[in-house]
């Protein structure tokens, strides 16, 4: 059986999720036509053999609605034989699209596939496509009689039912950080931020925005949380509020692309695989809970693939949260220094829709900046459900 493999994996620098981030002039679909043809200018690949480009996004309404991934390729100068769809598996809306890229050429319905996302939370807020919309339906309301909370609030109940304390979350906060300050300061993420020319400024885009080297445990102290009202506080007396603006991920734009083809057909183009899919999983958990199903998702992975987390170099645990990560790790036993070694989303930011295939990215380089032979990701996402995807250097 043929193999899929990813030949090149690119992001844009995140910029703050808000009016005045440096990324916030860029309309949405400029962000990600410019990766489209990064990507097709690096690898050198003729856009005309690519069969189908599939985008993550989350927001897709206003500037982001229409199938945006349509508009950024045709944006992008790519043929108009290529055809695009965006799908939305909410913050795993790119990991998916990795996955349907990989999938359809494990089963030889695709050779060359670009799985990509984008995400303009400063021109796009978060909640705007269901903003003053029943958007559950009668069925899930009678499912659900108590009412589902927002993921803020999954995160408190996560945090609780774990027992991390307040600590617990801005020592992890502060770490990503630090450990995103350090990669950036040696250069690790060179090779996978493309610039971004940005309208009206003197130089383009080329650093992550929302990365805070000066963090420290005790500056995050003092910060407020975000969540907590009385509604809320009065169907939870459980909950000790814990989670702020500094352990969750920012409000984010950025875009991301990765090329995928299966192993003969990058041979005939002369390209160099970097690595393969190995294996995938997908899975739905509590809705209450919404971010705990990494766990599921990450034990029907390693069942799949007949490894151990012992087995893995890295993992890239999305940070949503700080409870997240830090809940895995506890239930996987896995190793602190692999988890999000280069820092995660609370340092580098978590634009929804680009996020999988932004993982993807940092997760590849890592492997080869270290040697590591397998890696793997997960992704919490809204409604109850997580990606996790097992990736092989070559």
């Amino acid at each position: 059986m043929t193999a899929a493999v990813i030949v090149d994996a690119i992001r844009t620098p995140s910029g703050k999720g808000k009016p005045g981030g440096q990324l916030s002039g860029v309309h949405p679909t400029d962000l990600l036509s410019h990766v489209l043809r990064e990507l097709v200018r690096r690898t050198g690949v003729d856009p005309a053999v690519v069969d189908d480009v599939i985008g993550g996004c989350v927001g897709q309404a206003g500037e982001q609605a229409l199938n945006i991934t349509r508009s950024a390729v045709l944006g992008a100068g790519l043929p108009e034989s290529v055809p695009a769809t965006t799908i939305d598996r909410q913050c795993g809306s790119s990991q998916q699209a990795a996955h349907f890229a990989a999938q359809g050429i494990l089963a030889g319905a695709y050779d060359v596939v670009i799985a990509c996302g984008v995400e303009s939370m400063s021109r796009i807020p978060m909640g705007t496509p269901s903003m003053g919309q029943d958007a559950a339906g009668t069925g899930v309301a009678a499912r659900y009689p108590d009412g589902l909370v927002n993921q803020g609030v999954s995160a408190e109940l996560i945090a609780g039912r774990w027992k991390l304390s307040r600590e617990d979350l801005d020592e992890y906060s502060a770490r990503s950080h630090a450990r995103a300050a350090a990669t950036a300061a040696a250069g690790g993420f060179d090779s996978e931020i493309v610039p971004v020319p940005v309208l009206g400024a003197e130089q383009a885009a080329v650093l992550d925005e929302t990365v805070r080297a000066s963090t420290t445990p005790a500056g995050l102290a003092g910060l407020r949380p975000s969540f907590r009202d009385e509604e809320t506080g009065c169907r939870f007396p459980e909950i000790d509020w814990k989670i702020t603006p500094g352990n969750s991920s920012p409000l984010t734009d950025g875009a991301s692309a990765v090329l995928v083809m299966s192993e003969k057909r990058a041979n005939e183009l002369g390209l160099r695989p970097r690595a393969r899919f190995h294996s995938f999983a997908v899975t739905g958990s509590d809705p209450l809970l919404m971010l705990t199903g990494v766990v599921p998702a990450t034990q029907k992975l390693l069942a799949r693939a007949g490894l151990r987390i012992e087995d893995i170099d890295a993992y890239e645990v999305n940070e949503a949260f700080a409870p997240v990560p830090l809940m895995w790790q506890r239930e996987l036993d896995a190793d602190p220094e692999r988890l999000n070694p280069r820092g995660g989303a609370i340092a580098l930011g978590h634009p929804l829709g680009a996020s999988g295939t932004r993982l993807l990215t940092t997760l590849l380089n890592h492997l080869e900046a270290t040697g590591g032979r397998y890696g793997l990701q997960t992704m919490c996402e809204g409604g109850g459900m997580a990606n996790a995807t097992l990736i092989e250097r070559l």
